[in-house]
């Protein structure tokens, strides 16, 4: 029986631009919690573990795709882990070399970046069955994505809890800070509020799509009425 041909997607803007929102890793997938919750106790935490994995997607599933032809089935996942872990100690030492307070802040969940299920996930459902542009492009897109929940989350937490925002006050001198904002249970009230009102504004697009799909229905059928008489 002959092998059936593996079919490619082509790269356009929905490539990029599902990860942002339809496919949003936290957002509407709820991936890759730990350090959603974890590292968002100030923004610029919070974008800097949302750009480390974001460049450990971005490489990871670029290679895994140049290389899925000679990967064995039986040990794809373990070369997987191997790549990813690959690539997680370089921005490990990179973020050690450039900033300690940033890595001691950050701490094990640099590492944990390994077992970080949007990027395992990415690799298995896109980049071993796609071509590394449109992995690559795929990725960049949830990458943004996830980095665009953290700094949601981050940013709602540091100033609630501290009144700045990258480290610089924005609330008036009377601000009294939410410190439960910068504990853990800050993080769980903050992403249940996030989404809430992502969801409802999903709902909303999904309505208006609908009735505007409505209303063209509508329309041609009289229209087509019309030309009937």
């Amino acid at each position: 029986m002959p092998k059936k041909k593996q079919e490619y997607e082509a790269v356009t803007p929905d490539t990029f631009l599902r990860g942002l929102w339809r496919e949003n890793p936290v957002f509407v997938m709820l991936l890759g919690m730990c350090p959603v919750l974890a590292v968002t106790n100030s923004a610029i935490n919070a974008i800097s573990m949302g750009l480390a994995t974001s460049f450990v997607l971005l490489m990871s599933t670029g290679l895994i795709s140049l290389v899925r032809n000679l990967i064995p089935k039986q040990v794809r996942i373990v070369t997987y882990i191997v790549i990813i872990a690959s690539f997680v100690t370089i921005v490990d030492y990179i973020i050690q070399a450039i900033s300690l307070d940033l890595y001691n802040a950050l701490g094990a969940f640099i590492q944990l970046i390994v077992a970080n299920c949007v990027i395992l996930g990415r690799a298995e459902s896109y980049a071993s069955k796609q071509k590394p542009v449109a992995s690559m492009v795929n990725s960049l897109g949830t990458g943004a994505g996830f980095t665009l929940a953290l700094f949601s989350l981050g940013s709602v937490r540091e100033i609630l809890g501290a009144g700045a925002l990258f480290g610089i006050n924005i609330m008036p001198a009377g601000f009294e800070p939410w410190v439960v904002m910068l504990l853990p249970a800050g993080g769980f009230f903050v992403l249940g509020a996030w989404l809430l009102l992502f969801a409802f504004v999903r709902m909303r697009k999904e309505q208006q799509d609908s009735l505007d799909n409505s209303l063209d229905k509508e329309q041609f059928q009289g229209e087509a009425l019309a030309h009937g008489k």
